[in-house]
Parts: C-alpha cells; structure tokens; sequence
C-alpha cells in the first residue's frame, strides 16, 4: 500500500530499494529554503543494518502489511529468544539481534506481540511498562533538595535508570519499556 513519506511513523515497515525496513525514528526538517522533507532512521528487517532515508513529504514510499500475534515469552537459550502464539500454541525463535535492546525487559511468560511480514517474524512490542528491582542506588547527596534531582540506579536486568532521590536499593519501580524512564514506585 502507498502512503505519502509524511505519514511514516515509528513502528511501521516500508520496502525500500528492494528491502524491508522497520522505522526507528522520524524527523521532519524545514529548512530556510526549499521544500520540507522526511528524515528517517531505518533497521533493515533481515539484515539488521542501520540506515537513514531521505524522502520529500510528497513522495510516496510502501508500506508493507504487518500481522501483530499475541505471545508469550518463554525462555532465552543462548541468542535465541523463544516465544510461544496464544492462540495455536506454536513455539518460534527469535535471534538476540532482532529482539535488540527489547531483551533487558523480556520476563519469563511475559505477554507480548509479535509483528510478522509473510509469514516471518520481525520484531517485538512490550508492555509499556514493566516492574523492575533496583539493585543499586547512590545515596542522597544533602542539600539537593532545591530542584528536582535524579541519581543513577541500577536494575536487576542491568539497565542504568535515573530515579528521584527518595529510591533506594531492594525497591520495585515501574519502568517505561519506550525510553527506559522511571514511572513510579511499584505498589
């Protein structure tokens, strides 16, 4: 399906120069003079190489369909990721370069999707947010109290987070799974 290049939004896969490309990010740049156009960081869907399109608002790319299946996580064996379809029970495995930075948030039988194009799957969708123990927290500098200050944390999945001074090691927080940014305290 066509859409115009201004439509491109994160998430979605285009075919580009014979290639499926999954869409990183998206910028829109105005410059002084001359017509806007769509700056785009893309990964390649087989591959995984990195690259950045370039397309003015009125061009056209494809946009190619994706089918989203609900799954659970099971287990990690090596770099492989296995995962099972709720509906009819099928295992599949999905390498660690695919699966990317997702992979510090996976949890054994957490619900997630899977995004597959013909058949073949090419990325994951987490929760927003997940729960997540903080193992290590600097303590609370005195005198600190003026702005709002953040220190740096340290997750059980060993992702670094910056939490509000009042978090300290053994405390569960909820954590965006987007940005990795500290949400709020677990209740």
């Amino acid at each position: 399906m066509k859409i115009s290049a201004n439509s491109i939004r994160k998430g979605m896969v285009i075919e580009h120069e014979g290639k499926q490309w999954t869409i990183l990010n998206t910028q829109v740049v105005q410059p002084g003079k001359g017509g806007a156009f769509m700056t785009v960081d893309m990964r390649d869907v087989a591959g995984g190489n990195k690259s950045v399109g370039r397309w003015r608002t009125a061009d056209t790319v494809e946009r190619l369909e994706v089918r989203e299946i609900d799954c659970t996580y099971l287990f990690k064996e090596g770099d492989m990721f296995t995962f099972m379809d709720k509906e009819n029970f099928d295992q599949f495995a999905l390498n660690a370069e695919l699966v990317g930075e997702k992979a510090g948030f996976l949890q054994d039988n957490m619900e997630v999707s899977v995004d597959f194009i013909d058949g073949k799957p090419v990325s994951i969708n987490l929760p927003t947010s997940v729960v997540l123990l903080v193992t290590e927290a600097d303590p609370v500098v005195k005198g600190q109290t003026a702005a709002s200050s953040y220190k740096p944390g340290l997750l059980e999945n060993g992702m670094k987070v910056l939490i509000p001074p009042f978090i300290e090691a053994g405390t569960r927080i909820v954590v965006a799974t987007e940005d990795c940014s500290y949400v709020e305290r677990a209740k």
